[in-house]
């Protein structure tokens, strides 16, 4: 999530190599370059070939939400294993607790959608313009002013 909102503040800017994510962000190279795979056939991101490429936000962060990447790059959030696809549960016909956790699994879905990459790209301005100390490099890169 930190790389794709560190590449939503360099909103304007060129393309961004994932070496300069990388070493901004405390993410191994290796990792992100796994990760960029996934968010590239998500169409979360589109890379830039040749001298000056990168990555770029394949549409405005106003339009990605944090729970379409976390379903893009991560395994389902289910807050238990027998709703993952093809798990299944001999007790599913007779299960007390399934409409629980079937009715948590909505609501964290609800929320990570609700939240945009723009609404954290805001966030870490606002921290900046506070003086709180959100990671520097994202403090850089919203534009707003260092000490």
């Amino acid at each position: 999530m930190r790389a794709v909102v560190n590449l939503a503040c360099h909103t304007g800017d060129k393309p961004v190599t994932l070496k300069d994510i990388s070493v901004e962000e405390g993410i191994s190279l290796s990792y992100l370059e796994q990760l960029f795979v996934k968010l590239r056939k998500g169409e979360i991101v589109n890379s830039v070939r040749g001298p000056g490429g990168g990555y770029v936000l394949a549409k405005p962060s106003s339009k990605i939400s944090v729970g379409e990447v976390i379903a893009v790059v991560e395994e389902p959030l289910n807050p238990v294993a027998c709703l993952d696809t093809g798990a299944g549960c001999e007790r599913a016909d007779r299960c007390s607790t399934q409409s629980v956790w079937k009715g948590l699994a909505v609501k964290i879905a609800e929320f990570l959608n609700s939240i945009t990459i723009e609404d954290l790209c805001a966030e870490v301005a606002m921290h900046s313009a506070s003086g709180s100390k959100p990671l520097a490099s994202t403090r850089d890169l919203c534009g707003v002013g260092t000490d």
